[in-house]
């Protein structure tokens, strides 16, 4: 993935990290997921085209479309009012396939770095899962660990690779910012208060 497509990959988990925790509506959220979800289409779609059948950046290209498709049918889902089951399961299939970009980072292109943060995203696409498919009312700790992926895994990444820091930071320091946000997760998961679910106006009559 591009830098600059990283970038806006952390504005839009920001902009859903604060539709999660209540604070910006979910159609106003749409249009942005729709803006970011066609540019992570794009993207790879001209990469694969002028790849000449270089298998490592299709493979690359195959990892920006689990992005785009997801902002594409999180805007449309959010757009129409749409039922969340089938977004929710095509989360959990991306949080499977994360887990194998995971290994190739770790395994094949030793980015010890990349393969932390697809840990992350496979974390957080999981939690989409239980949220939107299986209708786990933990909106707000979702929210928080949106709102953390939104900063620590894309937009400090991707601004530090545009200004050229990003090859600075140690491998070591990476497992350190991993442990210390893991043990955020895991302390805000016990303290989190678990979303009321509001009956809509038409049921409450």
């Amino acid at each position: 993935m591009s830098d600059i497509g990283l970038l806006y990959v952390g504005a839009v988990l920001f902009v859903n990290s604060l539709m999660l925790l209540g604070r910006v509506d979910g159609k106003s959220a749409a249009i942005f997921n729709m803006f970011v979800g066609l540019l992570q289409v794009f993207t790879p779609i001209s990469l694969v085209v002028s790849a000449d059948g270089d298998s490592a950046v299709i493979l690359s290209a195959s990892g920006i479309f689990l992005f785009g498709f997801t902002y594409l049918y999180v805007g449309l889902t959010n757009w129409f009012n749409l039922q969340t089951t089938g977004l929710g399961w095509y989360c959990l299939w991306v949080a499977i396939m994360a887990l194998g970009f995971s290994y190739v980072n770790f395994v094949q292109f030793s980015d010890v770095k990349f393969g932390i943060i697809w840990l992350f995203w496979s974390f957080l696409w999981y939690l989409f899962f239980l949220v939107l498919g299986r209708g786990l009312q933990i909106d707000r700790y979702v929210g928080k660990v949106t709102f953390v992926n939104a900063w620590f895994t894309t937009t400090i990444p991707a601004f530090l690779s545009l200004s050229g820091q990003w090859v600075r930071v140690s491998d070591k320091a990476a497992w350190i910012v991993a442990f210390v946000l893991v043990i955020y997760f895991v302390i805000a998961y016990f303290t989190n208060t678990p979303t009321k679910k509001v009956k809509p106006a038409e049921e409450t009559v």
